[in-house]
């Protein structure tokens, strides 16, 4: 007798609590992200306080009390429900979107995996609702203070595994840290409070001054030596601020980008950033820049990641342009020499100096951040009640905010040389020492870039040509380049299977370093293949020439060759770098002189 199989269905609609949980996988990774969705709903309800109290870093609580909008009973229930919203109305707004949030999964998420007591009010009727693990619990009524209080409260209690692989609480800490200060830059104008175990770790004033919040996230000595940015093009406008290149730190961490009031991530515009800072620092450290660019919210699309933090442009290329234009453009208008400061200075001079540092950004309250004024000095000094004095180098001071007249430095004077590496220079304002090696790189490095965007066609035939043997697939990437070898001087053959000849090459190749050039050139346009460019590969080569063909430490010059290469230094677009971001030369005022030597008065 033949059995009958019966076949069932398999294929079930998942329960809403599960589905909540497996969303809160995406939107709710730890602690900080917690904060961060929390937080963005605040100031999206037309918040001007934000407070964020924590305890245990977020693990035991999370609660943020803001004085927005607040919300009636029926939105208080209905906001904890998944794709609820009260930011989309229609299809056509999500291309169009001006909020921080917009999905309606975060407090879903949030409250499915964990334990959620939330009070908001409209300035009618205040709500209290309970929920635990998804479920509601109660709703009742409260004080009708307007605004919201939401406290998050064992955090992934129903998730064992999640709540294992949770970092330590120091990274928590930072990792939420790092969120309110890069949202609290982005939002200076409302007031930001984040404490842990009640212990302050932020607070800002809210007084809509972008430099007073740098101030309390990166401190004072950041803060004072920032400069201003601004740049339109025809999609995009951006403004912040970016610090002198002696400011740097070993990570991006410093990188802040702002899109339209959001905090984003985007790899390409921190990398132009940190290269628009090359040869102006070292290449291994990255700026402290806080990058505020405005779009029409239509040329971006913030959904493509849960997060919201990674965004999409239209018309990169433009922005990227605008960005390294704007910072480069900056750095080139400013004396980069370094100073000297004595080790003590005139009671007088440090009470002229000492400038409070609210009553100075009172004085620019009318404009909307702070700008260069080329008429006169422009000092951001400590707020004198709540800091020790700061002692200023008033040259470098000076130097950074005046206009920039046609020579780069004071003309300066060579009258000798120590340990066969530093010239020492002198002129009325002081004395200078030049790295003698760093400088000639930086020459060299100017020359050479220059040489391989306008070559000269001037080549010279090698006695012993010159032959190199390559893996096959570098061969090709190679190959695929032999006019642009041609192009700047090289003659350049197949030579067998996977070889090539190098029967001409330019006449400004170092010498007696010749062959090692060209396999280092050769090395370039491999290296680079799939993003391959002229620029990037006349800066690297012409980086990687410069050392070689730069005087050494300990080789000695006399003090026409000294002048000489003053003379080259002053013509160069950057002087006060080498290639790779070392100081050419450091300053000692005659002023700190005297004041080393006990000269002047105290």
């Amino acid at each position: 007798m033949k059995k009958e199989v019966v076949c069932m269905s398999n294929i079930k609609l998942m329960d809403e609590l599960l589905a909540n949980k497996i969303a809160a996988g995406e939107v709710v990774e730890r602690c900080a992200s917690v904060v961060k969705e929390l937080v963005e709903n605040s100031i999206d309800a037309l918040s001007t306080e934000i407070k964020i109290d924590l305890i245990e870093v977020g693990t035991r609580s999370i609660k943020v009390t803001d004085n927005g909008v607040g919300m009636d009973k029926e939105d208080a229930v209905m906001a904890f429900h998944r794709h609820a919203t009260s930011k989309l109305k229609k299809e056509e707004d999500l291309f169009h979107i001006e909020t921080l949030g917009f999905r309606g999964e975060a407090l879903a998420s949030i409250a499915a995996v964990s334990q959620i007591n939330l009070k908001t009010g409209n300035g009618t009727v205040g709500t209290f609702v309970k929920i635990a693990g998804g479920k509601l619990e109660s709703v009742e009524i409260c004080d009708a203070r307007k605004g919201t209080s939401i406290e998050v409260e064992n955090l992934f209690y129903n998730t064992p595994a999640r709540l294992k692989h949770m970092k330590s609480f120091y990274t928590e800490l930072a990792s939420i840290t790092e969120y309110v200060n890069k949202i609290a830059l982005s939002h200076p104008k409302i007031q930001f409070t984040l404490t842990n175990n009640g212990s302050i770790l932020l607070n800002t004033d809210g007084s809509n001054q972008l430099l007073k919040v740098i101030k309390d996230v990166f401190g004072l000595e950041v803060a004072r030596k920032m400069i201003t940015m601004e740049g339109e093009a025809e999609d995009y406008k951006i403004s912040g601020y970016m610090t002198l290149p002696e400011i740097h730190k070993s990570s991006r961490s410093g990188i802040v980008t702002l899109v339209n009031g959001r905090v984003v991530r985007n790899q390409e515009l921190n990398r132009v950033i940190n290269d628009s800072y090359h040869s102006y620092k070292p290449d291994n450290r990255y700026p402290i820049v806080v990058l505020k660019i405005d779009v029409d919210p239509s040329l971006i699309d913030v959904n493509i990641h849960p997060t919201k933090m990674d965004i999409k442009f239209s018309k990169m290329e433009d922005l990227l342009e605008l960005v390294q234009k704007v910072i480069k453009n900056n750095l080139r208008r400013i004396n980069h020499t370094p100073s000297i400061a004595a080790s003590q200075m005139h009671e007088s001079k440090v009470e002229q100096l000492n400038i409070d540092l609210n009553r100075e950004i009172s004085k620019i309250e009318s404009r909307e951040e702070l700008k260069y004024d080329e008429s006169k000095d422009l000092k951001i000094e400590e707020d004198k009640a709540s800091y020790e004095p700061i002692r200023v180098d008033s040259f470098y001071e000076e130097q950074m905010v005046k206009h920039q007249e046609k020579r780069k430095f004071k003309q300066l004077y060579p009258v000798g040389i120590v340990h066969a590496t530093y010239i020492v220079c002198q002129n009325e304002e002081g004395m200078t020492l030049i790295d003698q090696h760093a400088a000639k790189e930086r020459c060299n490095y100017e020359l050479f870039k220059k040489r391989l965007g306008n070559p000269s066609h001037d080549s010279i035939r090698p006695l012993i040509p010159f032959t190199f043997e390559f893996p096959t697939n570098e061969f090709i990437i190679l190959k695929q380049h032999f006019d642009l070898l041609k192009n700047i001087d090289f003659e350049v053959e197949e030579f067998g299977v996977s070889s090539v000849i190098v029967k001409r090459h330019p006449t400004w190749l170092p010498a007696h370093y010749e062959k090692e050039a060209v396999s280092r050139i050769f090395e370039a346009i491999i290296s680079f293949e799939k993003d391959f460019s002229i620029e990037k590969f006349n800066e690297n080569v012409a980086t990687m020439l410069s050392c070689k063909l730069a005087i050494k430490a300990n080789d000695y010059i006399d003090l026409k060759e000294a002048e000489k290469l003053l003379e080259d230094l002053e013509h160069c677009e950057n002087p006060f770098h080498c290639p790779h971001g070392r100081p050419t030369m450091i300053h000692f005022s005659k002023e700190e002189l005297e004041k080393l030597f006990k000269r002047s008065g105290f």
